[in-house]
């Protein structure tokens, strides 16, 4: 299963009872929340960016919706995959199309809150420290391999990711809206990297597992080189900005005006619920994943051209909010099991609300 597929409708049990008392009545033709894919302003505004994104990050279509997705609903994301896939290519990408600024931080074992945040520095100009901005103080952070920083560093991120601002000495700097952190790290290699506290994956409102492209899209990758057109190179001539950080902001409105039904509300709760019950999850989920899980139906919803949420909306973000927030039994990592396989078990023991 993908990062934004839901379970198979086939594989969804409907109870006769359910349907009958908490079905879903389309809208009438005509009304205001009637409306059809594409035809939103989130939707067109979406469309122009993934038209951009394409002309030089090829493939991985569920690394950029989810992307798309948690910038809208005003979140963060921790992106898993082995290296060489583009992750650096789609956030300089992003920068460039979306018209914000861009900065990217290797982490490394040596890497000191300072060098993510800024700190004071003196000038001898005005006799007196002033504060020098880290490279955090941007629009879009790439945050690379963020698995080798110690905790220290890494504790750095966490009010920046919370409440977008930097205190230094006492005095709130605060950055610039929008805000979005994409963190990678390698599910590969594990010497010298030390594992994010629980504290910090739960800032990220979704994780999603970048796979390798399929051969169609690998070949036109080689194409793109073959034609002397390197990432730089591609980079500065063939994107264009379509976007501001302002109309962005305008659609981060929009998703969050989006309307979600009170039988909505109760399934994504009774899923989160769901996993501290669920007997292979030594842990589960807070209700900030229920948070997380609403934020994103309702951007999956605006990108869909529609203003009110359905639980498709919620099984399509389920896995990559959930997957991070919930901890596997000893048991249950000894028989091999995966918390994508045990999460999809836990949706589907879920009644789903009808439309």
């Amino acid at each position: 299963m993908n990062d934004f597929d839901s379970p198979a409708e086939s594989e969804i049990q409907y109870p006769d009872e359910l349907a009958a008392s908490a079905a879903f009545e389309p809208p009438e033709p005509g009304s205001e929340r009637a409306s059809t894919p594409d035809s939103g302003p989130v939707a067109a505004w979406s469309k122009r960016i993934g038209a951009e994104i394409n002309k030089v990050f090829i493939g991985q279509d569920p690394l950029v919706r989810g992307v798309i997705a948690a910038l809208l609903a005003e979140g963060h994301v921790l992106i898993e995959s082995v290296p060489g896939l583009g992750k650096t290519l789609l956030v300089r990408a992003l920068g460039r199309v979306l018209g914000c600024s861009f900065n990217r931080i290797q982490f490394t074992p040596d890497l000191m809150p300072s060098d993510v945040t800024g700190s004071p520095v003196y000038d001898e100009r005005i006799h007196d420290f002033r504060f020098r901005p880290g490279p955090v103080f941007t629009q879009l952070l790439l945050a690379d391999e963020i698995n080798r920083a110690p905790a220290k560093t890494h504790s750095a991120l966490l009010e920046i990711m919370q409440e977008t601002r930097v205190t230094i000495d006492g005095v709130a700097h605060s950055i610039e809206p929008p805000f979005l952190v994409m963190a990678t790290q390698n599910p590969i290699e594990s010497e010298g990297t030390y594992n994010l506290p629980e504290a910090q994956l739960d800032r990220f409102l979704f994780k999603l597992v970048a796979d390798y492209p399929n051969l169609h899209e690998e070949t036109n990758i080689l194409r793109l080189h073959t034609r002397g057109l390197g990432p730089d190179v591609a980079l500065s001539q063939d994107l264009e900005t379509v976007t501001g950080p302002d109309e962005i902001l305008a659609m981060q409105r929009h998703c969050a005006a989006v309307l979600v039904d009170e039988r909505v509300l109760g399934y994504i709760a009774s899923l989160v619920r769901k996993t501290r019950e669920w007997p292979t999850f030594a842990l589960g989920a807070s209700p900030r994943a229920g948070v997380a899980i609403l934020r994103g139906a309702r951007a999956i919803a605006a990108l869909e051209g529609r203003d009110f949420a359905l639980p498709d909306d919620v099984q399509e973000v389920i896995l990559p909010a959930l997957r991070h927030r919930v901890m596997l039994t000893p048991e249950a990592e000894v028989e091999g099991r995966g918390a994508d396989e045990l999460l999809t078990e836990l949706i589907r023991s879920v009644e789903v609300p009808l439309r």
